[in-house]
């Protein structure tokens, strides 16, 4: 069964979309308190491992406010488009993007990561950051995101995944419990982030993942779990 943000007889796609454009202006503000900005250091470890590649044209799916898209930019020093569902995020992010002065190196535009409107064999590398999660359609998106890096290219998720071991009961309880309520509270929406460990616990990681991303096409997968399995960054070799 398909975990919906609002349960309605919308698409996913839909909701997923009124989700972001509801918590839009507090969305940054969350993300890192909720996170404790460890997040931060999760979109470092990608970049450092994309920068091998020196791409100079990165796609950055699901960019939301731009968070990855100007950390990728920093680090690889590349062109980078940043793509979204949501226009209310992307508002917030072109904002930021001009306040630092990157707005000739980083592009925002809206889009659907499951019909990407670019040729294939376009970008040098692609990232998205806890955006796979809420694809209607797992493997058509990730099959979309092969289809526009160049050949021996990659494509970077960062996404969450599970705490294993002792610490598992501990995370669950903070990330079932004590998570949406804060997250009620600032954003004002009563779903979205209970939605936020629905999806998680219904999502696959590590060795399931890799299998999937194997399936869609890509030659070469490798992960890297994150700060005791919270998140997982993987790199798809087309």
């Amino acid at each position: 069964m398909q975990v919906t943000p609002y349960n309605t007889d919308q698409s996913k796609k839909t909701q997923v979309e009124d989700m972001f454009d509801n918590i839009a202006p507090k969305y940054d503000l969350l993300n890192h308190v909720l996170s404790m900005k460890i997040d931060v250091l999760w979109r470092n470890n990608l970049v450092k491992w994309m920068k091998k590649d020196a791409p100079q044209l990165v796609l950055d799916v699901a960019t939301g406010t731009g968070d990855l898209a100007i950390t990728v930019q920093k680090g690889t020093k590349a062109n980078v488009v940043g793509l979204d569902l949501s226009q209310q995020m992307l508002n917030v992010g072109v904002e930021k993007i001009k306040k630092i002065n990157l707005s000739d190196k980083i592009s925002m535009q809206k889009g659907d990561a499951e019909n990407l409107a670019f040729e294939d064999n376009k970008f040098d590398a692609v990232s998205v950051a806890f955006g796979v999660r809420n694809f209607e359609n797992l493997e058509k998106g990730l099959a979309e995101l092969r289809r526009v890096v160049k050949e021996n290219g990659s494509v970077y998720i960062l996404e969450f995944s599970k705490v294993e071991g002792f610490l598992g009961p501990f995370y669950m309880f903070y990330f079932k419990n004590v998570l949406p309520k804060i997250g009620r509270l600032v954003s004002k929406d009563n779903r979205a982030y209970t939605y936020l460990p629905d999806s998680v616990n219904a999502f696959p990681f590590g060795e399931k993942m890799k299998q999937i991303l194997l399936n869609t096409g890509f030659k070469n997968v490798e992960y890297k779990r994150q700060s005791f399995g919270i998140a997982t960054i993987y790199k798809a070799t087309k």
